[in-house]
């Protein structure tokens, strides 16, 4: 019988889809209130593998991702999901979105993804939201699963969350064991 535990803190992260940067910025400071300093931002990046947005959206899609300092429970995931929708919901313009927001978490083995939508992949959490491991580390490096989406497996996705990853080990390395 293996013994029960308490789960390890892990590195909350956050992906945006946007096409005017106000929008990000609006997002990130709110974002920042709520779950507490950003210490990570990729660059921007063009956002072209799906066309799923561009109704709501338009084109010329962008995407940035963030980590926040803090660590928190993976159990927290599900009310990050429910306070994103709710800060899309804000940021909205006559019922469309302006900005996309998926909160997720990294530690030293995985990328989990929060999601409103069920799909035999995932595994309901709380509060009508899904996790999914989206991205697993082996090897040396983050590797994606049939269901991953495509942009997630690109090289530069990849970079980026081995960056965070490295900041996420660091602050394991450096907070004392209780």
């Amino acid at each position: 019988m293996g013994r029960i535990t308490r789960a390890k803190p892990v590195k909350l992260i956050a992906g945006f889809i946007f096409k005017d940067e106000r929008y990000l910025i609006k997002a990130e400071s709110i974002l920042a209130r709520k779950f507490g300093k950003i210490d990570f931002k990729s660059q921007v990046i063009p956002f072209d593998f799906t066309d799923y947005y561009a109704q709501e959206f338009g084109d010329n899609l962008k995407r940035v991702f963030v980590s926040f300092k803090n660590l928190i429970s993976p159990k927290y995931l599900s009310s990050a999901k429910v306070i994103t929708n709710r800060i899309e919901e804000k940021l909205s313009l006559s019922g469309n979105r302006l900005i996309n927001i998926d909160p997720g978490y990294l530690d030293a083995a995985r990328l989990v993804l929060a999601s409103t939508k069920d799909f035999a992949h995932r595994i309901y959490l709380d509060k009508g939201i899904f996790a999914e491991t989206t991205l697993i580390f082996k090897d040396h490096s983050f590797r994606g699963w049939e269901w991953t989406y495509p942009d997630y497996k690109k090289e530069e996705y990849i970079e980026i969350f081995h960056k965070i990853r490295a900041l996420f080990l660091r602050q394991c390395q450096s907070t004392p064991r209780t």
